[in-house]
């Protein structure tokens, strides 16, 4: 799974997974799965443009962890982005909203993407 920390002016971009969803009304990191034949950051440019009509400029892993499910073991790769083209438009039903470092950790995110809210901190970068 790739996931992207959207960076703008400090903060980054959350998305709620919509009803019908599985997990549906858990926060997440923007992104998905890694289809066959694709490297972890070309799924994350992919995963982008579907979910939220972007084109990604500057991506930087950052770093990858596991985690378990009930029924389902999952490793995600994350990765900043810190420049893209276009505004984020919830193209599959998801809430959006930008939030601080601080924000996020009042917000109900998956387990899995919970683990690294703690540790983020925007990138050194002029828009970040």
């Amino acid at each position: 799974m790739a996931a992207g920390i959207i960076w703008r002016a400090g903060r980054f971009l959350a998305a709620r997974r919509p009803e019908g969803t599985a997990r549906a009304g858990y926060w997440e990191f923007p992104g998905g799965k890694q289809e066959p034949g694709e490297s972890i950051t070309q799924a994350l440019l992919r995963e982008l443009r579907e979910e939220l009509g972007i084109e990604c400029e500057s991506v930087a892993p950052w770093k990858n962890i596991r985690h378990e499910y009930q029924e389902l073991r999952v490793e995600i790769y994350f990765m900043h982005v810190t420049a893209f083209h276009g505004e984020p438009v919830p193209m599959v039903g998801q809430e959006l909203r930008w939030v601080s470092p601080e924000e996020a950790l009042a917000l109900d995110f998956l387990p899995a993407d919970k683990a690294v809210l703690s540790e983020i901190a925007p990138p050194d970068h002029p828009d970040g």
